[in-house]
């Protein structure tokens, strides 16, 4: 049997071409992926800089058994692997001259693929304290009551307010960042849809944003309540809005992230109907010793 071998690229849609089907088949735990090749093939590499893209296809006996994504300066982001899987795409990587400065992934993955870089390489890898809950909606169970107010449904009219509160959130959750009006479509909350929530009197109050509909699935990405405004059902009413928005979409799959020390948060979406999947961890990279 042909042993498993490694397939890089750096075309995105090389890569859709290899692997649509694979990650189509997990959609869940294959989100980020499928996000960022759609995003590098709707905005083209020029976008993301020289050499900044490159994406791996795991190969064995004519099926895709694993893929990985590599952007600057966002790190290696995995499917799920194997301990094997991971010391392969660490050797291959390592022979390759390849620097990785941080890897993201299921918590086993990350986990698998760092003690395998330690190892090719010396370098030493430092687990982030942020810990996050990938989440599946199961059946939507919307707020009943809901807080008073609707949503609002934001359109290109609505750039400067789309700006703002991505900015509020990004500095909320201490994103490195910068989201004005010049650097907006660089970003990547510019190929989002954002839905308010505004009180009685129109004014806003909380925000959630999703993901194109990719494979079938669409991610919940922003939802920002400000710290003043919270407790109230906000964050749950609009995160209701932008889900069923989702499934009406057609979505099969809706998928979020929570951070896992925000106890809060995780409860909001498990009465919501979402399940967890998985644990997510990040781990960085100090320099290699060899």
């Amino acid at each position: 049997m042909p042993s498993a071998d490694w397939y890089l690229t750096d075309d995105a849609d090389d890569f859709l071409d290899r692997a649509g089907d694979f990650l189509r088949s997990r959609p869940g735990p294959h989100v980020m992926q499928s996000t960022w090749a759609e995003r590098v093939r709707a905005r083209g590499v020029a976008a993301f800089g020289a050499d900044a893209c490159l994406f791996g296809v795991l190969e064995e006996a004519g099926e895709v058994r694993a893929t990985f994504y590599r952007l600057v300066p966002r790190g290696f982001g995995l499917s799920p692997l194997t301990s094997e899987q991971a010391d392969l795409l660490a050797a291959r990587l390592a022979a390759l001259g390849h620097r990785v400065p941080s890897v993201s992934a299921d918590h086993a993955t990350a986990t698998a693929f760092a003690e395998a870089w330690q190892r090719r390489t010396g370098a030493t890898p430092r687990l982030r304290d942020t810990r996050l809950s990938l989440y599946r909606l199961g059946t939507l169970t919307p707020p009943d009551p809901p807080p008073v107010g609707r949503g609002r449904v934001l359109g290109e009219q609505d750039l400067e307010q789309a700006v703002f509160w991505c900015a509020e959130f990004a500095r909320a959750v201490g994103e490195d960042v910068v989201i004005d009006a010049g650097t907006w479509s660089g970003t990547r909350f510019a190929d989002k849809t954002y839905t308010l929530w505004e009180t009685p009197d129109g004014t806003p109050v909380s925000v959630a944003g999703m993901n194109p509909l990719i494979g079938g699935q669409i991610q919940v990405d922003v939802v920002y309540t400000p710290a003043h405004l919270r407790g109230r059902g906000y964050a749950a009413a609009v995160t209701a809005e932008v889900s069923r928005a989702a499934l009406a979409a057609g979505a099969q799959d809706v998928v979020l992230f929570a951070d896992l020390s925000n106890p809060t948060s995780n409860a909001l979406y498990q009465r919501l109907g979402y399940v967890r999947l998985s644990e997510w961890s990040v781990y960085d990279f100090s320099a290699s010793v060899r």
